[in-house]
């Protein structure tokens, strides 16, 4: 017996605005993780091993920075002659062309061309969040389930609930209230942005709601689509119980690193059973010199430390010269801090130069010096600080 069709869209398009300096001047999923590995790479590495090799990664800003990291799928075994990685840029010469305004815009624009595959199940995924996951057991489940729709879901901080999609679940799994982003959650149980739809319910109930509220007028899939699917009882939980970190803000995403910093960090990203793969790229072995001291640090390929590293992630081709301190912080490609500087709780984008005797974050909120910044020699950039700071006019 023939396998279901699973088609996988990969919504990568967002601008990924709480990003701030990190997503400027590349899209959000493109954004470095752990050292070696992109955000695309977590929903990527989940198709390869759940065998789904349908996949379609939809872009729109700064696609270039994405689309060179995707290559030909190779290293998600997505290079294939029938099916495989299709990248869907913005375009013209119908009547859906044009930007994209939200998930469900989204969604809706590409609905002829999934119509024309016609698969059994639609899992559409966000790609700003760190996880392990077998998609097709949460296909399994959904198919056959009478459910329009199935959200994985998972249990968040009740500080920070409001950021996503609340549901409350039925003793059945059924979804039985869905809140997109409330100001007063009534659980923690959020949706991770991944679903699995039934595609042709799904789609026919898209065209009535953008004949309803306008093309425009569909935004997010949590914004008309998946409360009118939970209103009609059609909505389905599916619970992820392991790990699962959203590192769509700043704060989110430098606290995330400190995670895979412990002894024992949430996820393996090199267990044989189910590796992250990352397109990569050639870098010599990381250089710890003579009089350096490093403990707590995740350190790649292609580095050079000859001062203090602590509690931080090294990513390819960083310099951290003699005398100078990092602790706390992630330094990104290219990132050099020079003799007798100090970096404190700090994200350095790619090709930052920290000047020597410079002072960069402290204790507080998490400085942030965005791609190919320089702090100059003996300056100081105060904790929470942001350079260049988005608030200065020009």
């Amino acid at each position: 017996m023939a396998l279901p069709r699973v088609l996988v869209l990969v919504l990568a398009g967002g601008a990924g605005g709480r990003l701030e300096l990190l997503t400027e001047q590349r899209a959000k999923p493109a954004v470095p993780f752990a050292g070696v590995y992109r955000l695309i790479d977590f929903p990527l590495s989940n198709c390869q091993h759940s065998h789904l090799s349908d996949v379609w990664v939809s872009v729109q800003f700064h696609p270039t920075s994405l689309s060179q990291h995707l290559a030909n799928g190779r290293p998600w075994d997505l290079d294939r002659t029938d099916g495989g990685l299709l990248v869907l840029p913005p375009y013209q010469g119908t009547d859906r062309a044009g930007w994209v305004s939200g998930t469900a815009n989204s969604l809706w624009r590409y609905s002829p061309l999934v119509r024309d595959v016609a698969p059994d199940a639609l899992v559409v995924l966000s790609a700003d969040a760190v996880y392990k996951l077998d998609y097709r057991e949460v296909v399994d489940g959904h198919l056959g389930s009478g459910a329009e729709v199935t959200m994985v879901t998972t249990e968040v901080a009740e500080d920070d609930a409001s950021r996503y999609g609340i549901v409350e679940v039925g003793s059945g799994g059924e979804v039985a209230d869905y809140a997109y982003k409330p100001d007063e959650p009534r659980t923690t149980t959020a949706t991770n942005e991944v679903f699995v739809f039934s595609p042709d319910p799904t789609l026919d109930r898209l065209e009535a709601l953008a004949a309803e509220h306008g093309e425009e007028g569909l935004e997010d899939l949590g914004t008309h689509l998946l409360p009118a699917q939970t209103r009609d009882g059609l909505a389905r939980a599916h619970p992820l119980d392991g790990y699962w970190r959203d590192v769509g803000t700043v704060e989110s995403y430098w606290r995330a690193h400190q995670e895979f910093l412990s002894a024992e960090p949430p996820l393996d990203l090199d267990d044989e059973r189910w590796p992250v793969h990352t397109r990569g790229g050639r870098h010599s072995a990381a250089r710890v010199l003579l009089d350096s001291a490093v403990d707590n640090s995740l350190i790649s390929g292609g580095t050079r430390v000859l001062g203090n590293v602590h509690g931080s992630v090294l990513s390819p081709g960083v310099v951290v010269e003699a005398g100078a301190t990092v602790v706390d912080s992630v330094l990104l490609p290219g990132a050099r801090v020079r003799a007798g500087a100090t970096v404190t709780r700090a994200v350095l984008d790619d090709g930052v130069v920290v000047g020597e005797r410079a002072a960069v974050g402290g204790d507080g909120e998490i400085t942030l010096i965005g791609r190919r910044a320089e702090v100059e020699a003996g300056t100081e950039v105060p904790a929470g600080a942001r350079l260049p700071d988005p608030d200065r006019e020009d």
